[in-house]
């Protein structure tokens, strides 16, 4: 697996709470020059993001982020909100609360909800595995399977950890086969990078990869 081949899977993300515009639209320019997937910002950021990129990179942006007890209604405004500012894929995190009580039909409308919002936008769904027992990430394994969602992903990066190779193989065995899966959090190397891409994942969470790709050269 080549260095582009990676590249062209990575959300390149910049999620701080201080990023300022400058340091977006830094991250914008190496997106193009790099040809990632993505680049994962802040909802604040995505029209000016938008205008600046237009259709040479795609707007990645979060919802109900990090912690996902916002309302359903809150997340459903927050992702028309950013579809219509501009955003072309969207990674909202669940209530985390609500699967531990095993409420799962509620965990499903959540998701629903907002994949209706999102129309053909791609939606991926931060679980955030860190937090969750193995029966609970199979089991949203099922829920996100059958929301509708694009995407299953790992984690926000603003807990207790991040992607872990055991969790992104779990999602490989357990996912239906349409569901796609996102590492996020952690991702430090190219070795890395590609030990989750040849475990099964699709997309790429990470800061990281663009500036260890930029500092070889």
């Amino acid at each position: 697996m080549n260095v582009h081949q990676i590249l062209s899977k990575v959300d390149h993300t910049l999620l701080a709470q201080d990023a300022t515009w400058p340091q977006i639209k830094a991250i914008c320019d190496d997106g193009m020059q790099y040809k990632t997937a993505s680049v994962c910002i802040p909802a604040a950021f995505v029209k000016q993001a938008k205008e600046y990129v237009g259709d040479r990179l795609a707007i990645c942006t979060v919802i109900g982020f990090p912690n996902g007890y916002s309302t359903t209604a809150t997340k459903v405004f927050e992702t028309k909100d950013a579809i219509e500012n501009g955003a072309d894929e969207i990674d909202m995190v669940i209530h985390i609360g609500s699967l531990r009580e095993k409420q799962y039909d509620a965990v499903l409308e959540d998701i629903r909800a907002v994949k209706a919002a999102c129309g053909d936008k791609i939606l991926k769904v931060i679980i955030e595995t860190c937090l969750l027992t193995d029966e609970e990430k199979i089991e949203m394994c099922r829920i996100v399977g059958e929301s509708g969602a694009d995407y299953i992903k790992t984690s926000t990066g603003f807990s207790t950890a991040g992607a872990t190779k055991e969790d992104v193989a779990l999602f490989a065995k357990y996912c239906p086969k349409h569901l796609k899966i996102k590492a996020a959090g952690g991702i430090k190397t190219l070795e890395d990078a590609e030990d989750f891409i040849r475990l099964g994942a699709d997309r790429l969470g990470t800061s990281r990869i663009v500036k260890i790709v930029k500092e070889a050269e």
